[in-house]
């Protein structure tokens, strides 16, 4: 029987040509890039719990079928087949963003350095603010949105410019949108301005976290996010992502850190464990240290 079957398996395989080997090849690559794809484009939003929502039902009606449950089968088949519907209304949003991205990297192609035009920006911005001791918090959306996290919001839309930074911030009776935080968008275009932030969930904060640097922390906390914060009291320079702050960053240490935190995301788990690496010996975690040469996904 034993030999009937390697018989059998040779026979099968001797009938393949090349080309049906490489087309094969070439199919399951791309269905796993496109669920690669899909997922990483869910990570860190809020898609992804309904994701697993999804699972739950898909599991639940193989149970009832297995069981036998006629009514519960009955209702999840009818949720199943309604589903596409389902997705489509609930995932709208991240749905316009994915194809909003798939034609923005299209538009960007051959254009690498916009990031780092970007960054400079930022930086250039939080040291002038720095050296005026004006305070400040400039987000950087990651893959998750932040339009719905923000409260009373004013929207702009507007070029990136390390002047038009530091005119937001700037303290003023006629400024109205110098409170808050500033949102950049994964455009990498100025979208709000006059942010109201949530501020951060963690009990063991020191007194030296005010209401500015809690409120960076409690972005990047279910999100994503990267946010710079400038200080008004000491004009230092601190860094929040994934829960954590790194604090008192010269200009090439900040540089370096949002290169790798706010890239093009094509590998950003290298991204952020280079990053981390680069300011590891100034974090200050609340929760599991993130030091030098370990990967943020470590201390998640």
């Amino acid at each position: 029987m034993t030999a009937s079957l390697v018989d059998s398996v040779r026979g099968w395989l001797g009938e393949l040509s090349v080309r049906t080997i490489a087309v094969t090849v070439v199919d399951l690559a791309l269905v796993y890039y496109l669920i690669y794809r899909v997922l990483l484009t869910i990570r860190g939003t809020r898609a992804a719990q309904m994701v697993v929502g999804i699972v739950l039902v898909g599991a639940g009606f193989f149970v009832a079928e297995r069981l036998e449950l006629t009514t519960v089968s009955w209702l999840l088949d009818n949720v199943i087949n309604y589903l596409i519907i389902i997705v489509i209304v609930v995932f709208q949003q991240d749905i316009r963003r994915a194809l909003g991205r798939i034609g923005g990297s299209a538009y960007r192609w051959g254009q690498p350095t916009e990031d780092a035009v970007v960054v400079d920006e930022i930086v250039g911005a939080a040291l002038q603010l720095a050296r005026g001791k004006i305070g400040a918090i400039i987000v950087l959306e990651g893959e998750a949105a932040l339009a719905e996290l923000v409260d009373d919001a004013t929207r702009l839309d507007a070029r990136l410019t390390r002047q038009l930074l530091v005119s937001l911030f700037i303290p003023s009776r006629d400024n109205e949108l110098h409170d808050g935080a500033v949102i950049i968008g994964k455009s990498r275009r100025v979208e709000f301005a006059r942010a109201l932030l949530p501020l951060s969930r963690a009990a063991d904060l020191g007194p030296e976290f005010g209401t500015r640097h809690r409120a960076a922390l409690g972005i990047t906390e279910d999100t994503d996010a990267v946010a710079v914060v400038v200080s008004e009291e000491r004009g230092e320079i601190s860094l929040c992502f994934r829960s954590s702050i790194a604090r008192d960053l010269d200009a090439q240490t900040l540089r370096r850190a949002l290169v790798g935190l706010s890239g093009s995301r094509t590998d950003s788990t290298a991204d952020e464990a280079a990053a981390a690496a680069e300011i590891g010996k100034a974090v200050a975690s609340l929760g599991t240290p993130v030091e030098a040469g370990h990967s943020i996904e470590d201390a998640r």
